[in-house]
């Protein structure tokens, strides 16, 4: 069993937290760094993730070729990711490696020269990413329906921008945005493995410890949700379809029961959603309910892809099975099977160094403390079928309905006349 988490804050505000995990032989870490799209104005869309790019393409002491083969010959995996809140750089070694990636990561981090011609070979990388996003229509829906939900708002921003931002950017853009947004404020370096807590801190102390804040990000606006039906002609094998109500952020207290409503509704298998529109009647293959949480705000959300001929059929079926969860109360059987596989979905993905780093650094960065396990478990176990119905009956409110749809469709009214059945 893992031992608690521990923490350590520098002088300069960077947090270093540790979980020992004595009897893996890998370790997994992560800085992470508060700043993500939706600290981006229209004009600075993609920056967060261009310069995630930029963090891989040389730094004063190697070139982006001996990056890539340091990290190769160490036989584990680096990566990086933007979101809309945080912008992450990991790596994942053998235990015995973790001092010479950590050497790896700290560089890519601190010592990265944004050299001007790797700028002008990474925008067409990026563009061709954007590329990748609208050929993948499933992809490409839950874009499209972030931005009819959120709108002008930045949850509504692409996170890899715009072709038109990512072709402008000027590389003193791109390191000014780099300069401004990662602040040690914002920064929180998560280790977890068969490591010690001191061990990490002597790696670490020396390198980050005269890092300086030099400036605050303004403060980010929570969005007012978009209600309505979009639709978006495409010449495709399937009509996609998304619906979105809002939802819960990732801090409120009732996020534990939103989890089993997910899970119940169309969560998995033998959820409300899958089992009648793809066990029962064979409409599609990939049918799920999903959840989108942000600091202050949030979306639930229901997706399906169809033959065209049932897309207006599909569609119905989802708000009618909402409309259902509404009116009728789930059963104690259903409740705690959807205990029960939410509980064993989170223990299963403790065993893992990765998920364990991802665990702990989003713990601290949204409710600054550890939130153990078996407070979570607790938690979930308590959720009771009064409070699933009464929260299910807030969210799901027509209203507050945002239905998009992808496809070779072009008739706008057959979907909200379907949305005003219901």
């Amino acid at each position: 069993m893992c031992r608690p988490e521990n923490k350590t804050i520098l002088s300069n505000g960077i947090r270093v937290i540790t979980r020992n995990m004595p009897h893996s032989c890998s370790v997994s870490m992560g800085i992470w760094v508060k700043a993500g799209t939706r600290d981006e104005s229209q004009e600075e869309n993609g920056l967060s993730h261009f310069v995630e790019h930029m963090l891989f393409k040389g730094t004063s002491n190697r070139s982006s070729f001996q990056i890539a083969k340091e990290f190769d010959a160490m036989g584990g995996n680096s990566n990086a990711f933007t979101s809309m809140e945080a912008t992450c750089y990991h790596t994942k070694v053998i235990t015995s490696h973790i001092k010479t990636a950590a050497d790896l990561l700290f560089d890519i981090f601190l010592n990265s020269i944004f050299d001007i011609e790797e700028i002008e070979k990474e925008r067409p990388v990026i563009i061709q990413e954007i590329g990748m996003i609208e050929d993948s229509p499933e992809d490409y829906i839950h874009l499209l329906s972030g931005q009819s939900f959120f709108k002008n708002n930045p949850l509504g921003f692409s996170v890899l921008g715009t072709r038109s931002n990512v072709i402008n950017f000027k590389p003193e853009k791109v390191k000014e945005f780099f300069n401004r947004l990662y602040q040690p404020s914002r920064i929180v370096i998560s280790v977890a493995g068969n490591i010690e807590h001191d061990y990490i801190l002597d790696i670490i102390r020396p390198v980050f410890e005269s890092y300086e804040n030099t400036s605050f990000l303004p403060e980010r606006i929570t969005p007012d949700t978009q209600n309505g039906v979009n639709v978006f002609d495409k010449d495709l094998e399937q009509v996609h379809i998304c619906a979105l109500f809002k939802g819960l952020s990732l801090i409120d207290e009732r996020r534990y029961a939103f989890s089993l409503i997910n899970t119940m509704f169309g969560g998995n298998m033998s959820s409300r959603l899958f089992q009648e529109i793809r066990e029962k009647r064979g409409l599609a293959y990939s049918v799920y309910s999903f959840i989108s949480s942000f600091t202050d705000t949030g979306m639930f959300g229901a997706f399906a892809a169809v033959d065209p001929g049932n897309a207006l059929d599909a569609a119905a079926l989802i708000l009618k099975e909402i409309k259902k969860f509404k009116k009728y109360a789930i059963d104690d059987q259903e409740l705690k099977d959807a205990v029960e596989y939410t509980k064993g979905c989170l223990l299963l993905a403790s065993e893992s160094t990765d998920n364990q780093m991802f665990r702990q650094a989003q713990n601290e960065i949204n409710f600054g403390r550890p939130i153990p396990l078996h407070e979570i478990t607790a938690k979930i176990e308590s959720v009771t079928k009064d409070e699933v119905y009464d929260l299910a009956n807030l969210l799901f409110d027509s209203d507050n309905l945002s239905l998009t749809v992808l496809g070779p469709v072009s008739d706008k009214k057959q979907f909200m006349d379907v949305v005003n059945s219901q």
